[in-house]
C-alpha cells in the first residue's frame, strides 16, 4: 500500500529533478563552451565536445535525481513513519 502512496511522489521528485539537472547542466556546460551543447542528432558535433557533453549532464543528473529520490523518502519516513524502500 504504501508503494502506491509513495509513487506520485517519486514521480514528482523526478519531475522536479530533471528540471533542476537541465539548469545546473546549462550553467556548468556555459563555464566550457559559450555554445550550445552538442547533441547526437547535431550532425556537425565533434566526437569529443558531445562525449564531454553527455559525461557531464549525465553525471549531473545522476546526482540531482539520487538527492532528489532520497529527500522524498525521507520526507515520506517522517510523514508515515515507515521507510518507503529497501532496508540494509
Amino acid at each position: 500500500m504504501q508503494r502506491i502512496l509513495f509513487a506520485p511522489v517519486s514521480i514528482l521528485a523526478g519531475l522536479l529533478a530533471a528540471a533542476i539537472g537541465k539548469r545546473v547542466f546549462d550553467r556548468v556546460w556555459a563555464t566550457f563552451d559559450h555554445d550550445d551543447p552538442p547533441s547526437p542528432s547535431h550532425r556537425e558535433a565533434p566526437w569529443a565536445k558531445l562525449a564531454l557533453a553527455l559525461v557531464i549532464e549525465g553525471a549531473i543528473f545522476r546526482l540531482v535525481r539520487g538527492l532528489a529520490d532520497r529527500g522524498s523518502r525521507e520526507v515520506a519516513a517522517k510523514m508515515t513513519g515507515t521507510w518507503p524502500g529497501k532496508h540494509e
